[in-house]
């Protein structure tokens, strides 16, 4: 990245170089002073000298585009991602190892270049040349990259403004999340058995391992000893299984989070006082203080239990009125008279105006809504828990790697349908009299295949509304749920037990961590009334007291081990045989109640809900 806008800024310090010389030449060659103030345009009119400049700028914009097409998803990222997930210890290894992985990848894409060159070779009214291959090798990737466009916006036009709508009711978020919760929990499991598995040493390191440093023992390598192409095996292992434990620990604490702030907004909204309660008191604090003073308690609960949710709601309309024009506009846009496609409608208008500041608003917002809706069903992809983007930063680097090139992949064929729903390519409205955009001038059309250029770019997005409508009944979710994979379905029996799984699995947290807070307290305040008291001895030494003045406070053999370990595995106060021993220590100290001692207790009884976790 460092070298390519050193490279980009050299450029423009050349073209602007340029500028500036061709303008000398243009006023010396006529005699022109600069003092006469005469635009450059009508100066190069007169010269009839073509613009060195503007050549120049389209010569490095198409390189920068070509450049860009093959380090999108043909050659550098599927190596980058092959390159970072490899458990090889050497460079070459890793490279070797890519190459490799990549083979079926590479083979895809040259198998849909070889049809397409078969079909242009077959026709006998075109000529194969160097530009009608590289014309040809961009139609392959942008016809792969229209499919995935297609399916990518026949979910994400519906999901966005549903996922909004969602958004606002508070016991179907918390459902949700409990859902969420319930299924994480199965996948940490496996996450933790699975690095303990590849953790384990293998038996045949071991016996290799004994046999090579036994000298007297007769030593025949096994057919599983360890080798390389084992250790590269683990290596591999021990980075995908560790850090999915990782991001699996992460994402439960997260969830756990999540599911007590939707349980304190319900619990809010069920009360009568106006005034918005945590559960957790460290919620209420904020990173600056003064935002506090502004948002009250009771403004916290207008705005969470009140305001927020008709907020969402309102945004809910607004999106799915955008994705209906969307719609229209996909099935309709090839159809010039009448102009049938909202966005042409209202960009032609504009142009009839005059109104620039419009069109350029009018763009930004569609193309803008375009990616929005493509880009989030790009990151709900999840493959085999090998793909896909975790929130708080768990996204692994082959799993970025892959959605950017996903993201790369839907930049051109989102360009040429963005312009095709608006009427400006000359090549789907058939009308030669429009001028060419300056993505067109760059990246060309796709005009050597007729069954691509005519019918698939055209005819093909008519399917999303077919994606639509599943989407909109969720018989993707209801799919993977008949094979095995639960999703979240309202009406499903599977999904109100993983609902309650989730909620009992967040009570048991809680308690968890009220245990271990209590614990803590309990420690602490300990510790300052041992400080208190033995600050008094120093101050009143008593003639009695002189032994204890030389005397540190004894820890016991169990307090070492046994207590200490018993503390680390579940946070219950096990001090009471240091009480013992301070009670041989100091008189004063002894006629005091231990006030953590086990007499405290109700009848010796152990705390309650001990086993919460078992």
């Amino acid at each position: 990245m460092t070298y390519g806008c050193q490279t980009w800024s050299l450029t423009k310090i050349i073209g602007n170089k340029l500028k500036v010389a061709q303008r000398a030449m243009e006023r010396k060659i006529l005699g022109i002073k600069i003092k006469d103030k005469i635009p450059c345009k009508n100066i190069r009119q007169q010269t009839h000298i073509k613009d060195v400049v503007l050549f120049a700028e389209r010569r490095k914009w198409n390189g920068a585009g070509h450049v860009a097409r093959m380090s999108d998803n043909r050659l550098i990222m599927p190596m980058m991602q092959s390159y970072v997930k490899t458990g090889d210890f050497t460079v070459p290894g890793k490279i070797k190892s890519a190459l490799i992985e990549n083979a079926m990848f590479y083979g895809t894409y040259l198998l849909i270049f070889g049809i397409c060159l078969i079909y242009v070779a077959a026709r006998p009214d075109i000529d194969i040349d160097g530009e009608k291959l590289k014309i040809i090798g961009v139609t392959a990737s942008n016809t792969w990259g229209l499919f995935v466009l297609v399916l990518m916006l026949g979910y994400g036009l519906v999901d966005v403004p549903r996922t909004l709508w969602n958004w606002s009711k508070t016991e179907y978020m918390l459902s949700n999340t409990y859902f969420k919760i319930a299924k994480l929990s199965t996948e940490k499991t496996e996450a933790e058995e699975a690095l303990e598995d590849v953790l384990e040493c293998p038996e045949s390191t071991r016996q290799s391992l004994r046999g090579k440093m036994d000298d007297f023992e007769d030593y025949n390598q096994s057919p599983d000893a360890l080798c390389e192409s084992t250790l590269v095996n683990i290596h591999k292992k021990v980075i995908r299984r560790s850090f999915i434990k990782q991001r699996t620990s992460i994402q439960w604490a997260n969830l756990m989070n999540t599911a007590v702030q939707w349980e304190d907004v319900l619990s809010n909204k069920q009360g009568s006082e106006k005034i918005y309660h945590h559960s957790d008191p460290k919620r209420a604090v904020f990173l600056f203080p003064w935002w506090r003073t502004v948002y009250t308690p009771a403004v916290e609960w207008y705005w969470k239990c009140l305001l927020r949710p008709y907020v969402y709601m309102a945004g809910a309309v607004i999106l799915t009125i955008m994705s209906f024009m969307v719609v229209w506009s996909e099935c309709l846009f090839f159809i010039k008279d009448p102009v049938l496609s909202l966005f042409a409608v209202f960009i032609n208008l504009a142009r009839e105006n005059y109104d620039y500041a419009y069109i350029e608003l009018a763009s930004i917002l569609t193309i803008a809504y375009l990616c929005f809706c493509a880009y989030f069903s790009v990151f709900k992809i999840r493959i085999l828990n090998l793909y896909y983007i975790a929130p708080h930063h768990q996204t692994n680097e082959h799993s970025l790697i892959f959605i950017g090139a996903m993201l790369c992949r839907l930049t051109p064929p989102m360009c040429l349908n963005f312009l095709g729903l608006i009427h400006l390519d000359s090549h789907i409205v058939q009308d030669r009299r429009i001028e060419e955009t300056s993505y067109t001038q760059i990246m060309g059309h796709m005009d050597v295949i007729a069954i691509i250029a005519n019918g698939f770019n055209i005819y093909f997005p008519i399917l999303i509304v077919l994606l639509c409508i599943c989407t909109y009944f969720s018989l993707g979710s209801r799919l993977l749920s008949a094979v095995g994979f639960q999703q979240f379905i309202g009406d499903d029996d599977m999904t109100q037990e993983l609902i309650d799984e989730g909620r009992e699995l967040v009570a048991r947290e809680k308690r968890r961590l009220e245990r271990r807070a209590d614990a803590e307290a309990r420690r602490k305040n300990w510790t300052e009334r041992f400080n208190d008291d033995s600050s008094r001895r120093n101050e009143v030494p008593l003639a009695s007291d002189r032994r204890g003045e030389r005397y540190t406070v004894p820890r016991s053999p169990d307090e070492d081990d046994r207590s200490e370990l018993l503390r680390q595995a579940e946070p219950i106060d096990y001090k009471e045989d240091v009480v013992d021993s301070m009670r041989d220590v100091n008189d004063g100290y002894q006629s005091r109640p231990a006030r953590f001692s086990s007499t405290n207790r109700q009848g010796n009884r152990p705390p309650r809900n001990i086993f919460d976790d078992v």
